[in-house]
């Protein structure tokens, strides 16, 4: 007997020697701030951090632990945006390990003063790739999500990679009275970014140059996406300030903070290459509500721009091409950024859409009208969906976000989908359709214009907002920032610019 239970011994402990990392995780359902903390600090590959329905109030929490492309961390809520997390502090989330996936959460920044609530996610560092954030609220921070490279164990800084942000809300319930910068989406480098299927709006920075994106990412990345993302840069709040939607590039980049030579002594030449930009619906910006600043490569096609100052190509190293988009507004080449240009219909007055829908500026894209002439783009490999997750047809697809030939659909908020071709960047290729170059006229009234005889605010280079990357110099630039930690939840968000 002792024979057989030594052998039994010894394959049960084989067998429990040989149970994969993944079989060993946790579900941990926790219920008060504390616990929250506690299951953070030992998270593992496979872990799942269930909120239970309640409140939580943190000051910030460092997720350094890595999770594993099969078997990442979840922190999510037992209920989607049952679990509230109320953040007080520089940070929320402090992101350094490798995916984390944050999903169903309702986060608010609660701070006293809007510059002491900087980032409910901060992502920093090549270990914390693949970072997801999906189906949540998140609310009132000066940028929501900001990702920037920190230096490794050798000193040399390194990116965040392959990031995934959907099916989600940002927004702010009032304007930012801060002079840092204020984005909600701030993606500073990295490659193979997504950005999908959200909800942006009423973004304001009320301080400093009064200069607020809903999205944008820069620093030296590529192969970033945004798609089928619906932002309304002024919905409820109306209290002005220069808003500009989605770009590539951004308000620029401290030369020593940009891939890949971080280095003060050579240029930001290029903020970001391969992008693509399609099937976002974008309204109500002051300023344009695509900007390219030296963005190499960049695809726009089939988006929709309402009452914006329309797309701008700009700087010299910015090239790409714009098809098919529907606008109010121009699509331009400026400063030296060229691009080609195929079956765009820009310019178009805010009478056409009237016209069209039921209340676009409501967000009823209920059609009303002839949409007939805009059946008349031609298909693409790049662009198999709608921006409401539909099969495009194989010919005559409509210009703009909506593919009217399917039917109408409920764009708030944008209906989920898996993307386009996987969502990945397609390096910018030109279409092979006979094009034009851009025309570059003067750029319209407002910030960028050639109307108001004053510096374009947007050239400015942004410092950021300082945030100290753990063991390394500023992350971003600018004033330095203790780090702070939390935010995270589900989805659901108007302005023209003053003279």
């Amino acid at each position: 007997m002792r024979n057989v239970s030594f052998v039994v011994g010894v394959v049960l402990g084989a067998v429990a020697f040989s149970i994969p990392e993944a079989a060993r995780a946790d579900e941990k359902n926790v219920t008060d701030s504390a616990g929250l903390l506690a299951a953070i600090a030992s998270a593992k590959p496979g872990d799942v951090i269930t909120l239970q329905a309640g409140t939580y109030k943190l000051a910030g929490a460092n997720c350094t632990a890595n999770g594993a492309a099969a078997n990442p961390i979840t922190v999510t809520s037992a209920t989607p945006l049952g679990a509230t997390v109320e953040l007080d502090g520089a940070e929320g989330f402090h992101v350094t390990g490798a995916h984390w996936h944050f999903e169903g959460l309702d986060v608010r920044g609660v701070c006293a003063s809007d510059d002491a609530c900087e980032h409910a996610f901060h992502v920093t560092g090549g270990e914390a790739e693949g970072f997801v954030l999906r189906r949540s609220r998140v609310r009132d921070f000066n940028a929501q999500l900001k990702v920037n490279a920190a230096p490794d164990g050798s000193g040399q800084y390194q990116m965040a990679n392959g990031g995934l942000v959907e099916f989600s809300e940002f927004s702010d319930t009032h304007a930012r009275a801060t002079g840092n910068p204020v984005t909600k989406l701030n993606i500073d480098g990295g490659a193979g970014w997504i950005v999908r299927g959200n909800y942006l709006h009423d973004f304001h920075k009320a301080g400093g140059n009064e200069i607020s994106y809903g999205a944008f990412m820069k620093s030296g990345g590529s192969g970033g996406v945004f798609e089928r993302n619906l932002v309304v840069c002024e919905k409820d709040d109306k209290t002005g300030g220069i808003r500009i939607g989605l770009s590539f590039g951004g308000g620029g980049t401290g030369a020593q903070f940009c891939a890949p030579a971080f280095d003060p002594n050579v240029p930001c030449s290029v903020e970001h290459t391969g992008g693509v930009l399609r099937n976002n619906v974008i309204t109500t910006c002051s300023d344009v509500g695509i900007y390219l600043n030296r963005a190499a490569s960049t695809t726009v096609l089939h988006n929709t721009l309402i009452q914006t100052n329309g797309i701008d190509f700009r700087f010299d190293t910015t090239s790409g091409e714009s098809h098919a988009n529907l606008l109010m507004g121009k699509v331009r080449m400026r400063d030296g950024g060229t691009f080609t240009t195929s079956d765009d219909l820009a310019e178009q007055p805010l009478d056409f859409f009237t016209a069209l829908y039921t209340d676009a500026l409501g967000l009823d894209f209920t059609l009303k009208g002839d949409a007939t002439a805009l059946q008349t783009a031609p298909p693409r490999a790049d662009l198999t969906d709608d921006y409401c997750a539909r099969t495009r047809p194989s010919a005559n697809l409509a210009k703009g976000a909506l593919e009217h030939s399917l039917g109408d659909c409920d764009v708030t908020p944008p209906p989920e989908g898996t993307g386009t071709a996987g969502s990945t960047g397609t390096g910018g290729a030109t279409s092979s359709s006979a094009a034009t170059t851009g025309s570059g006229g003067a750029a319209s009234v407002g910030v960028g214009s050639s109307t108001t005889g004053g510096v374009d605010a947007k050239t400015a280079t942004e410092p950021g907002c300082g945030c100290v990357a753990v063991g390394g110099a500023p992350a971003n630039g600018g004033r330095a920032a203790a780090i702070g930690l939390l935010g995270f939840a589900l989805v659901r968000g108007r302005r023209r610019r003053a003279p």
